[in-house]
């Protein structure tokens, strides 16, 4: 039986396992999903050496930066984002090769394409610089979409400190994307540190986290009007186009 999986730290959030489990009972496929919490990146290679049938990770918070330097190779698209989600396990005889994939800004390019149908040129803000920040990045450049990145100390060239958005920011960035772990769960109360009060039925409010399905962040977008959307849908498209990965 192959055996896929999903690393990073903490996994309490995750639905991975519930996805690819009934998945492969729907389709009746010979496989199971595991979760596969690690301290430190630094206990990657053990993993892969006691689990010899393992075929295929997803990665999540924290590593999907980190584990780069422990990937044989690491596909174009992975390179340019700076993160990986997906590695595919190639096991020939005694040797075992680890290759890095991005499933990820896939999944938020086409999540992000109706809302950008038929309208005037938009700015975003980025909620966060971590991998999945990356992706989100990517997509949007490929999309025409200018943004700011917002980090919580906003040291870095070109980023803003939560502090430092302004309501005039608030106004002229009509999509505020969270790409943060801020209210995921179990930390369901908390939100990214913005001045809601300027949000407006013009705005669109996207969380790429899925659990809880709304975050107190989009709640406060929805209750100014603004559209929103959790991270599910595109949660479902990674998964499947890793699933795709470990079978190609």
């Amino acid at each position: 039986m192959r055996t896929f999986g999903l690393i990073g730290n903490p996994l309490g959030h995750s639905l991975s396992k519930d996805y690819f489990t009934n998945k492969f009972v729907r389709e009746n496929i010979d496989s199971r999903y595991a979760l596969f919490p690690l301290d430190s990146v630094e206990a990657f290679p053990a993993l892969i050496e006691n689990n010899k049938d393992l075929t295929g990770l997803n990665v999540t918070i924290p590593y999907k930066i980190s584990i780069l330097p422990y990937l044989d190779e690491v596909d174009t698209n992975a390179k340019v984002i700076g993160a990986v989600n997906t590695i595919n396990i190639e096991r020939k005889r005694n040797t075992v090769k680890l290759i890095g994939h991005n499933t990820d800004a896939a999944g938020f390019e086409a999540c992000m394409k109706p809302f950008l149908s038929d309208r005037r040129p938009m700015k975003a803000l980025i909620l966060g610089t971590g991998g999945a920040s990356k992706a989100v990045q990517y997509a949007l450049r490929r999309l025409g979409v200018g943004f700011t990145m917002v980090s919580r100390s906003g040291m870095k060239t070109g980023q803003l400190s939560y502090a430092m958005v302004t309501s005039s920011i608030i106004k002229t960035h009509l999509i505020i994307i969270n790409s943060s772990p801020v209210g995921m769960y179990p930390d369901v109360d908390s939100k990214p540190d913005l001045l809601y009060q300027y949000i407006n039925p013009n705005h669109i409010l996207i969380d790429l986290i899925y659990n809880p399905e709304e975050t107190k962040f989009l709640a406060m977008g929805k209750m100014a009007g603004a559209q929103t959307l959790n991270g599910m849908t595109m949660f479902e498209r990674q998964a499947e186009a890793s699933w795709k990965i470990w079978n190609s």
